[in-house]
């Protein structure tokens, strides 16, 4: 086969994702949808042509890790700490604890009422449900207000690392006693002292390297810490986070010895210039990864009026889980961040690992897919409307 047809369809679909984005910008609409209707236009397109295509499958979950890694710590480059933020960063973690925890909850004992499976394979199965996906929050609210788009970009990312650690624990605990909580922590334990030593070797390294090409041997030695700990079923997410944190913040660290070692001149230029390779890698690995998803939906499940009804009480559960805690617990404002809670990246990649006697007939890419969708709509909506209110003086 000629390579130029392939080209000419990778190049355009690259095309296609950067004018998706301005659009996104101007409609706050996520680009992440159009990615997807696109992908679902291509396979009506393909469907209807009967045209031979490859099989896409595979390496969808190999695409949705770089992806996830690369927003993750793009998200945590942008983020610079300082003290009197303490506040928010906790404020962001019980949110996005507890309001995945009960939403995990709540959406297993549907799965259970509607489908009678052991409460175990319908909790892991809402898993993918309940996790709030950092690869479509965080572009979304690029336009906030500094305070407000922190607090979703902490919320979203600790989303991902809660959801990842929930799901293996339950993946690999069936019965779940004090040895299962005792290798959490342990777990856990032993991702902190990771992050710590490999955020201070990885500012070593990058201070001595004299090659012209540079960056990628950063973001590839971080994949890489990444995949080995996760054969290990270490939620290194973590370490991706860290590190992010650790680079935007190590002028900040006043210690003499630190900043003499691994401290040097260019150190800002070489974090600009590894932000925007991160930004631009992570934006390529999206849009194919988006692509292909919703090319290997099978339309025809959108049309189950079952699946239907299943994705609206599933999103109404998880909006009002949403709106009960950011009201009576957080006490927080719930325009616009009540319906910055979107579904995508992260519920695919969770959902696509999960084994095939888990597997809950009717709980599949569809009614992931309406979610998904569903979800992202929502927030649109809700952050194009919210920002015509009125702000209140005084």
């Amino acid at each position: 086969m000629e390579p130029y047809p392939i080209l000419i369809i990778l190049s355009s679909l690259i095309i296609f994702s950067y004018l998706f984005d301005i659009i996104a910008r101007k409609t706050k609409f996520p680009s992440v949808l159009l990615l997807l209707l696109t992908g679902i236009a291509i396979r009506i397109a393909v469907d209807y042509f009967q045209l031979h295509t490859f099989n896409l499958f595979f390496i969808l979950p190999t695409l949705g890790t770089v992806g996830l890694i690369l927003i993750v710590f793009e998200g945590a480059l942008e983020l610079r700490y300082e003290k009197k933020r303490n506040r928010l960063i906790r404020r962001s973690f019980f949110s996005a604890l507890f309001i995945m925890m009960a939403s995990a909850a709540a959406i297993s004992w549907i799965i259970h009422l509607l489908t009678n499976y052991p409460f175990h394979s319908c909790l892991i199965n809402a898993v993918p449900f309940s996790v709030i996906s950092s690869a479509i929050a965080i572009p979304s609210v690029s336009g906030m207000h500094p305070e407000k788009k922190e607090f979703v970009v902490y919320e979203s990312t600790f989303s991902d690392i809660l959801g990842i650690i929930l799901f293996n624990f339950l993946l690999y605990n069936e019965r779940i006693n004090g040895s299962s909580f005792l290798w959490l922590g342990l777990d856990t334990l032993l991702v902190i002292v990771i992050s710590s030593v490999f955020c201070v070797l990885l500012l070593y390294i990058i201070g001595r390297i004299n090659h012209p090409v540079k960056f990628f041997l950063i973001l590839a030695i971080l994949i890489l810490v990444y995949s080995i700990g996760r054969l290990w079923h270490l939620s290194t997410l973590i370490i991706v986070l860290a590190v992010g944190l650790f680079l935007n913040n190590a002028e900040q660290i006043k210690l003499p010895i630190f900043r003499k070692f691994l401290l040097y001149p260019g150190f800002k230029d070489d974090l600009q210039q590894l932000f925007k390779l991160s930004a631009e890698s992570a934006f390529l690995v999206r849009t194919f990864f988006f692509v292909i998803f919703g090319f290997i939906i099978s339309i025809r499940d959108l049309n189950d009026s079952r699946m239907v009804l299943y994705s609206a009480v599933i999103l109404s559960v998880i909006y009002f889980l949403r709106a009960v805690y950011l009201k009576f617990i957080s006490r927080t404002d719930l325009f616009p961040e009540l319906f910055i809670t979107p579904r995508g990246l992260i519920s695919i990649l969770l959902f696509l690992t999960l084994p095939q006697s888990l597997r809950i007939p009717g709980i599949d890419t569809g009614l992931l897919f309406l979610i998904i969708l569903g979800s992202s709509i929502i927030m649109s909506l809700g952050i194009l409307f919210s920002g015509k209110k009125p702000r209140v003086k005084g």
